[in-house]
């Protein structure tokens, strides 16, 4: 499954600081139906994200009943990213 959204980055404050995107609504029913075939543990999917012309490999975390993106240090500083920039993200799920 492949999803494409646009949306802000944002940071969460917490013991790890950490920044995110949002999946959409929509798409978020659409990893839910498929979560059990794909999960590895604690509501966590694997996927191959592409943010720019930066493709990397992480899970997508459940949150407040969506799923969120993390976004690596390493995609921030080559892409240029900071909070409140708003993304084009492309999500293989299962990648």
């Amino acid at each position: 499954m492949t999803i494409e959204f646009t949306d802000k980055i944002w940071f969460w404050k917490g013991p790890a600081p950490w920044y995110f995107i949002t999946v959409p609504e929509k798409e978020c029913g659409e990893i839910k139906a498929m979560s059990t075939f794909v999960t590895y543990g604690w509501g966590m999917i694997p996927a191959t994200v592409r943010i720019g012309k930066t493709k990397y490999k992480t899970a997508l975390w459940p949150k407040d009943g969506a799923y969120i993106v993390p976004i690596k240090a390493s995609v921030r500083n080559a892409e240029k990213l900071q909070k409140g920039d708003v993304v084009t993200v492309h999500l293989e799920i299962g990648g």
